[in-house]
């Protein structure tokens, strides 16, 4: 099979939820018959050369910087699910991936990998190129695929927009059919959302930018409304957000002015924002409708006599709008990851020790375990801490991008680069800590040119000839073991020995013992303003020292964050407002658990015998009581007869409870999917 691209749509992407999605699919099919594709046709391997490649990304350049952040979290939030998230550009050409390892393998036997297009031209019916045509969020799930070998996949896709409302590339994520969840398509949807809002405040960073929405607490959040004006107040563009809100297309709107669609002066706007910095106003849309805005913006001179302001005015209020917008970001020292668990207090003495000294340090541990947070601790805490702290993830940059990003480049050193070049991360960090995090991913070119800049304290950017000195201290971390990656012949071993002065591994959150504390620390962290609550219920903190936490510290913090936004007003976050992904798998993880304790005690102690339900009533209503009876071994009664007891604890429970799934849930410290599938097993017999 050849790549053929489609011509890359023009119009703007239209702001439209999937609809009548067996009729998506039908035409789809029917657009892969008419291209002449034949559903037995094996997967095409032959991806985009390396160059092509990085050409290829060098030219989406703004969208991949800007995308891989947002995929990063996207691939922490559904990690240890036999899936990957994927970038695409126009033509659904794969630019990035990252995938968990043991999917990665399945997908490449269908060329689910960078350089290869996904173009319904190219695969047939998927959700990639199926959402490229439709210009619309997709879901193509098993035999849905036009392509028998592509039906091992399910797949959730939505496009992505720049600022102006034509599609430049898609979000994807694809897994194995048996990890479906119809929540994802939400998640890959508000992924792509959050990467458009990023590409429209870089493309608008010096005009006036309005942040509205008719609920105040939802301004600076994702769903917000933000629309971009010219000095002198003409219409340049709108999010997604804001288009909804205003109920016009861009075309229309981009012949309007601001006053014609807030209802304000232009002038009176900047005066407002130039004078209280961050507050929120009210204003009026078209509709008749009141928002709350806040105005932003760089305030370039040419804007201050419209406010009515003179130019020195200018000078002292000049970045404070945008600074009060940014969320702050606590400082991280190792004082402040002593949080109380015995093995990091250990970890951080012997960082201590080696305090205000250039010895390079290795960070070992598995994903999430704040391998970063302890590299900032580090910088913070060093001589070094007023000079830049500069991090580098070679895990999230395909082989191609890594020697550009790492060790900068010159003007027309390859197609796509930016003009005058740049520095590199390298060159960034000179007189500070460069954080080189999953460097058991770099490839090995790019560990020469390393192990080179780490002996003789200069780098060479790519296309030049002249060396350029550099100070720096190297924290390197990786959960790989570079080992027996030395022993495979995929790591330098003279590398391996310049990074690890001193090696420390951290350990994974299941492991430690100051969860609260973590908890609280998290929360504090991701605050913003009055809106979120700064602690959890007694019932939620022991569901998560249940849970096994396989993202460990960064599934907790997204975990957190998303709880966070539910709860927006309640004074704690509950079970209610916790991600139903997160109950399932911690009901999952009890489940399991349960099982092995019942066999390793039946095996110890096969005289004992299940307390009854009556006397497990004796025993007090507490949920840890009920749970301690429900997962005690039994050798009288069947597997059956258990099943039986528990549907009718859950069913009684409900009964208390006027029928209140959540309710019950609570009591019995359960997911409310839990509560619904012992209904379903109650109503089969």
């Amino acid at each position: 099979m050849t790549h053929r691209p489609g011509t890359p749509p023009t119009a703007p992407m239209a702001a439209r939820p999937l609809t009548g999605q067996p009729d998506v699919i039908a035409q789809a099919h029917a657009r892969s018959l008419q291209v002449g594709l034949r559903a037995s046709e094996t997967p095409d391997f032959h991806p985009l050369r390396e160059p092509a490649l990085r050409d290829l990304v060098g030219r989406n350049h703004s969208l991949y910087t800007h995308a891989l952040p947002v995929m990063e979290t996207l691939h922490a939030q559904i990690v240890d699910t036999q899936s990957m998230v994927l970038l695409t550009d126009d033509h659904g050409v794969i630019l990035h991936s990252l995938g968990d390892s043991d999917f990665i393998e399945k997908a490449n036997r269908v060329a689910l990998c960078p350089g290869v297009s996904w173009a319904e031209a190219d695969r047939g019916t998927n959700a990639i190129g199926t959402a490229l045509v439709e210009r619309q969020p997709t879901v193509v799930h098993a035999d849905e695929h036009f392509l028998h070998a592509n039906r091992i996949l399910t797949c959730s896709c939505a496009p992505i927009a720049d600022p102006y409302g034509r599609v430049i590339g898609a979000l994807d994520v694809s897994g194995d059919t048996r990890g479906f969840h119809k929540h994802t398509l939400a998640l890959v949807r508000m992924s792509a959302q959050m990467i458009e809002n990023h590409l429209f405040s870089n493309q608008f960073a010096d005009a006036v930018r309005i942040h509205f929405h008719a609920r105040a607490e939802f301004i600076g959040t994702l769903v917000e409304g933000l629309a971009a004006f010219a000095p002198d107040g003409t219409f340049l563009s709108a999010n997604r957000s804001a288009l909804f809100q205003l109920g016009r297309p861009l075309a229309e709107l981009q012949r309007q002015s601001f006053d014609e669609l807030f209802g304000m002066a232009f002038p009176a706007l900047l005066q407002q924002a130039l004078c209280a910095p961050g507050e929120c106003m009210t204003l009026t849309l078209p509709s008749g409708v009141r928002v709350i805005a806040r105005g932003e913006f760089a305030a370039p001179r040419q804007l201050l006599p419209a406010a009515g302001l003179g130019a020195d005015a200018g000078i002292a209020v000049a970045i404070r709008p945008a600074a009060r917008a940014a969320v702050p970001v606590p400082v991280m020292t190792l004082a402040a990851l002593d949080t109380g668990d015995a093995q990091m207090a250990a970890i951080l003495r012997r960082v201590e020790k080696v305090r205000g000294r250039d010895i390079p340090i290795l960070v070992l541990g598995k994903t999430g375990t704040g391998k970063e947070w302890l590299a900032r601790a580090i910088h913070h805490d060093s001589p070094r801490r007023t000079a830049p702290f500069v991090a580098l993830n070679c895990a999230s940059l395909p082989d191609t991008l890594i020697e550009a990003e790492l060790f900068g480049y010159e003007d027309g050193a390859f197609t796509g680069a930016k003009k005058r070049g740049s520095v590199g991360k390298i060159v960034q960090a000179d007189g500070g800590t460069l954080f080189l995090d999953e460097i058991g991913d770099m490839p090995l070119a790019q560990q020469v040119r390393l192990m080179r800049v780490l002996q003789e304290r200069t780098v060479t950017p790519l296309g030049s000839t002249r060396a350029i000195a550099v100070d720096l201290r190297i924290v390197c971390a990786t959960h790989r073991d570079l080992r027996a990656m030395i022993e495979a012949g995929t790591f330098r071993e003279d590398l391996y020995y310049r990074i690890n002065g001193l090696v420390v591994t951290l350990p994974e959150l299941g492991e430690r013992t100051d969860l609260p504390e973590l908890v609280s620390y998290i929360l504090e962290s991701q605050r913003e303003g009055e809106r979120v609550p700064v602690r959890v219920s007694a019932t939620v903190l022991e569901r998560f020292r249940r849970c096994r936490w396989p993202g460990n510290l960064r599934q907790l913090a997204n975990v957190l964050r998303t709880a966070g936004i539910m709860a927006e007003g309640a004074q704690q976050i509950e079970v209610e407002h916790l991600p139903d992904d997160f109950l399932h798998d911690c009901d999952a993880m009890d489940g399991a658990t349960g099982t092995q304790q019942a066999n390793r005690s039946q095996q110890a102690n096969p005289g004992d015998t299940l307390a009854s339900p009556a006397h497990s009533s004796a025993q007090g209503n507490s949920v840890a009581g009920q749970h301690d009876h429900e997962t005690a071994p039994h050798t009288q009664a069947s597997p059956a007869r258990m099943e039986d007891w528990q549907t009718t604890l859950i069913a009684q429970t409900l009964s208390r409870h006027g029928g209140n799934v959540s309710a019950a849930a609570r009591e019995l410290g359960l997911a409310r999917n839990t509560v619904y599938r012992y209904l379903r097993r109650g109503q089969t017999h």
